[in-house]
């Protein structure tokens, strides 16, 4: 045991010397680590959580976008199913009618059986037009709001102002993307 003391003295001698002569003091030792400490608990509290306090809202406008976007999504995907439905509706009520009509033709003259079809032919192409039209809405409705949503969430994301220009740049990618 008495080894181990005189080690240990041997120890705190060598450090003691090695400190006098780099000039070590304690004192200011102690006051350098209790500045240090106050520095990083001042730029934890005021640093450190404010950017991550930033950071977690920029992640959040940047899911919110990403939300917005698949819910564009679903909204096109639902226009479309509707625009198929109606021309599905239309195609049956006009062969409906054309049936109907043929049935008829053994009891009407030829010149009936014609303004039947005529008119069902009719009916289907007016059936037409406003699913065309009705799509067309949809889709510049769809077109116009993603465009809206990209410029919002790009400006929310980049954080600055978006010019004129810029957000009609954003708008037509959005539309050519949304067209291919």
């Amino acid at each position: 045991m008495s080894i181990a003391i005189l080690a240990a003295e041997s120890f705190a001698d060598m450090a003691r010397e090695t400190g006098e002569t780099f000039g070590f003091n304690v004192w200011l030792f102690l006051s350098q680590v209790i500045s240090f400490t106050i520095v990083a608990l001042l730029l934890r509290a005021f640093a450190y959580k404010p950017i991550q306090k930033v950071l977690e809202e920029r992640r959040q406008r940047i899911e919110e976008g990403q939300l917005n976007a698949e819910k564009i999504r679903q909204q096109l995907a639902e226009a479309e199913q509707r625009h198929a439905e109606i021309l599905a509706k239309a195609n049956e009520q006009a062969q409906k009618m054309i049936d109907e009509a043929r049935q008829s033709a053994g009891v009407l003259a030829d010149r009936k059986q014609q303004e039947a079809v005529a008119a069902a032919e009719q009916i289907m192409a007016k059936a037409r037009e406003a699913s065309a039209i009705e799509h067309e809405r949809t889709m510049s409705d769809l077109k116009r709001e993603l465009g809206r949503l990209v410029v919002e969430t790009t400006a929310k994301v980049t954080g600055k102002v978006l010019t004129p220009d810029d957000q009609k740049r954003l708008q037509e990618e959005a539309n050519r993307q949304l067209a291919s």
